[in-house]
Parts: C-alpha cells; structure tokens; sequence
C-alpha cells in the first residue's frame, strides 16, 4: 500500500470514528467499536508516517491528500 494513500486512509478512518465516540459515551455504552476504528486508523497513520522516507511536515498533509484524492478519482 502507498504511504499517502495510508495516511489518508488512516485520517479518514479517524475521522470517522468521533461521532461512534461520542453517540456511545452519551448512551452510557463503552466504545469498543470505535476504540476498534482508532486504533486501526492510528496503525495507518503510524505506518504512514514511520515508512515514509523523511516523513511528512504539517506543510505536506494538505497537498496529500488531494493528491490522493486526484489520483483515484481521474
């Protein structure tokens, strides 16, 4: 897998997990499904970013991900 398409990957899945976090914390329910989702987009993340060489600077993360986007739409 390519290292930004992990990255973004991994944001999106991030992402996506703090409305599972917060619609279980207020039904009093502990979040195993969303400890679950942040745990895999955190492991995304970390490959991304550890396999990378030279890794990735705040600067880099937008131009990423559109990059990532333009590819996979066109």
């Amino acid at each position: 897998m390519d290292f930004d398409l992990a990255l973004v990957i991994g944001f999106v899945v991030g992402v996506f997990s703090i409305p599972s976090i917060v619609s279980a914390v207020s039904d009093r329910r502990t979040p195993r499904a969303a400890a679950i989702t942040v745990l895999i987009g955190g492991g995304l993340i970390v490959y991304a970013l550890s396999g990378k060489p030279g890794g990735y600077t705040l600067d880099q993360l937008p131009e990423t991900v559109v990059k990532v986007v333009a590819r996979y739409i066109n």
